[in-house]
């Protein structure tokens, strides 16, 4: 049964974007976090009515500045469905969450300081880091057998009195980790016995699988916010990442106006009117889409991890307990180069590589999206299955 969200491959091919334009035509793009479906009917409205009466001067919505009603629909959503009393008037619009990502870095530190990343970890986190001239301090998610963990007592032996950020990205990505309480104030407590401020990236919130949930750390209390900054948006919820809308809350005045000290407003720019529209709807009216989205979401994924234990055993991950992604690690077939080279190659499928990931320890791992139709995510299976069978043959 096709549900109402799907995209056919024929559809999906004529599209001008870069997921399924990157590749020749016989590769299937299982990469960039871009879902294959339809956008919720009420981002499509709202997007259709600003088009219909081209609203593209100056903008001004419900009598009041865009980015008013941005931050009051991102406090709104906050609290509806994590409990977090996020205050909107300590909420910065953004056009691009990588963008808000490096200014948060520059405003928090100093070229040589160092920042916590949690490696495997989203390419551009790596180049907020390494671009901006701070110091990348590795801290390795390490599998316990069931799932990846931190081991904040390794990670405390690297950190130094010039280390000042921890970047946190919860829900993980690749890992699809949705850290629990436990782990987050375990975070909390390490970042507050050495001052750190605490840069979390929570993008996927919406995206929590079973019965796992999706907590803000900084609603983990007043101390902890106190020293977090939240970057998070719409776009990989909704599946609209080219409208370029989010938004940076800080935790406290004082923290908010620490930031802009060094970053004053109108470097960030604003997000455009179409991005704020289709961001408003998305958090007041598109729940019913996610809804149907998110179980379809979870017997993707189950599918994957079905296919891996009955067809694949060599390859092995951690069912993913949020996000449309998952880290599978292929060092058990002992490729001659990296494992996103071996499946584009041998199984015509594109993966994002692991070694964008994780630079030294990522080259046998690839990333898949499992966001997009059955059909689809059976041929990626099937020729992921035939392209080993045949490097095992030798």
């Amino acid at each position: 049964m096709t549900l109402p969200f799907e995209l056919s491959m024929d559809t999906l091919r004529n599209k001008r974007g870069i997921k399924w334009g990157k590749y020749p035509a016989d590769v299937i793009p299982a990469w960039v976090a871009e879902m294959d479906f339809t956008v919720a009917h009420p981002i499509g409205r709202a997007i259709a009515e600003t088009v219909r009466e081209q609203e593209f001067g100056y903008p001004q919505r419900e009598g009041r500045a865009t980015e008013a009603v941005l931050a009051d629909a991102f406090a709104a959503r906050m609290q509806e469905r994590f409990g977090w009393a996020a205050d909107p008037a300590l909420v910065q619009p953004l056009s691009d969450l990588v963008q808000g990502t490096f200014a948060a870095v520059w405003a928090f530190s100093d070229p040589g300081d160092g920042v916590i990343l949690q490696l495997p970890a989203y390419p551009p986190f790596h180049m907020a880091i390494h671009d901006t001239g701070r110091r990348l301090i590795d801290h390795h998610l390490r599998s316990d057998g069931e799932r990846f963990v931190q081991d904040l007592d390794a990670l405390a032996a690297q950190v130094d009195a010039r280390t000042r950020i921890f970047l946190l990205c919860n829900p993980q990505n690749p890992t699809g980790r949705a850290f629990t309480r436990a782990e987050l104030q375990a975070i909390a407590d390490f970042a507050a016995a050495r001052d750190l401020i605490i840069l979390s990236d929570e993008i996927h919130a919406d995206l929590v699988h079973d019965d796992h949930a999706h907590i803000p750390i900084a609603a983990l209390g007043p101390e902890v916010a106190a020293r977090t900054v939240t970057i998070t948006s719409a776009t990989k919820s909704f599946n609209i990442p080219g409208l370029s809308c989010g938004v940076m809350h800080f935790g406290t005045p004082e923290l908010q106006q620490r930031f802009h000290a060094r970053i004053p407003h109108r470097m960030l720019g604003h997000p455009s009117v179409i991005g704020v529209d289709a961001t408003v709807a998305a958090w007041r009216h598109g729940q019913a889409w996610l809804d149907e989205v998110k179980p379809h979401l979870a017997r993707m994924r189950d599918k994957v991890d079905a296919f891996l234990t009955a067809e694949l055993p060599a390859l092995r991950w951690h069912k993913p307990e949020s996000t449309y992604l998952g880290w599978i690690d292929c060092t058990a077939l002992n490729l001659p180069g990296t494992a996103h080279d071996f499946f584009l190659e041998r199984a015509r499928v594109g993966f994002s590589p692991g070694e964008a990931f994780d630079p030294e320890g990522g080259r046998g791992f690839a990333r898949i999206n499992f966001a997009t139709s059955p059909r689809i995510l059976d041929m990626i299976l099937e020729r992921m299955a035939e392209a080993v069978r045949s490097h095992n043959r030798g």
